[in-house]
């Protein structure tokens, strides 16, 4: 077997494992809570996100287009079903784990998922882009992969890291030692999650934009949003800035480095807005 087929072997053995499960179980005990505040720990979480998702696609659930965002999937199941959806996926006892391979402590692979959500969808805003809702979704996913990469089949980076010393991308990098990178194992493992297609391709392609099929408005959001998000240097790990920008997305979205600026300032904002949600888990204190 080859090392990537070794690891693609791993897909099959990972769960989304919610990080916010501790703070729904208050919420469901509360009876004056509502379901506005446990859609917003929902939406700010990648575990939780692809479970819900998961769910509602499902035969059971779906209706002729699927669900791309969970306040769409939330509304879907209404009140009574979300509710079951929590008690199984989100109250069962959970972690923030530490993701070796790629050097990042516990929360800070949450941290970065979250700024690359805020930071496409904010571009789209600046941009005054009509952009389909499914941007946040898209880039709180992108680096789903890293989790398996890092954590389960604790890859060892120093090879990458000795590539990367001489020049080559970091992804490639994880290529040519591995035999596959991290954005492709993401992409694999929503696919086996049954996860609609327009997000597994974003989650496929969002490195390297110029690889996907045909152009694509949420990938170019989402591709820049993580570069803005290692820019902001929120939850870098050892793989730190060490990607190619595509400079086709750049030119596709007319990007100036005020826009830039703005887009960056604005995300800052809406970090220290939502960092209570995670944060209070992990018993950390705001890095901005």
């Amino acid at each position: 077997m080859t090392r990537r087929e070794a690891i693609l072997s791993k897909v099959a053995e990972v769960v989304a494992i919610p990080s916010f499960a501790p703070k729904a179980a208050v919420l469901l005990n509360d009876p004056d809570s509502d379901l506005v505040q446990l859609a917003r720990i929902i939406e700010y979480d990648p575990g939780l996100t692809a479970n819900l998702l998961k769910i509602v696609n499902a035969s059971f659930f779906s209706g002729r287009n699927p669900l791309l965002t969970a306040r769409d999937a939330i509304d879907r199941l209404g009140s009574a079903q979300m509710l079951r959806f929590v008690v199984s996926t989100g109250v069962a006892p959970t972690f923030v784990c530490k993701v070796e391979g790629y050097d990042l402590a516990p929360n800070m692979h949450l941290q970065h998922s979250v700024t690359v959500a805020l930071a496409a969808r904010e571009l789209g805003a600046v941009l005054g882009l009509d952009a389909p809702d499914h941007v946040f979704t898209a880039g709180l996913l992108s680096g789903v992969g890293k989790i398996l990469l890092g954590a389960y089949v604790e890859v060892d980076v120093r090879p990458i890291l000795d590539l990367v010393d001489r020049g080559m991308a970091f992804d490639r990098a994880e290529d040519e030692v591995l035999g596959v990178n991290h954005a492709e194992v993401g992409a694999l493992l929503l696919e086996k999650w049954k996860l609609p297609q327009p997000l597994v391709n974003v989650v496929r392609h969002h490195l390297r934009p110029e690889e996907a099929p045909e152009p694509d408005l949420v990938l170019d959001l989402v591709h820049i949003g993580n570069v803005l998000a290692k820019m902001i240097g929120v939850g870098l790990g050892l793989d730190g800035l060490n990607y190619e920008p595509s400079r086709e997305a750049a030119q596709r979205l007319k990007l100036t480095p005020e826009i830039l600026d703005e887009v960056s300032a604005n995300v800052v904002v809406d970090l220290r807005a939502v960092w209570d949600l995670f944060l209070e888990c992990a018993g950390e204190a705001s890095p901005l």
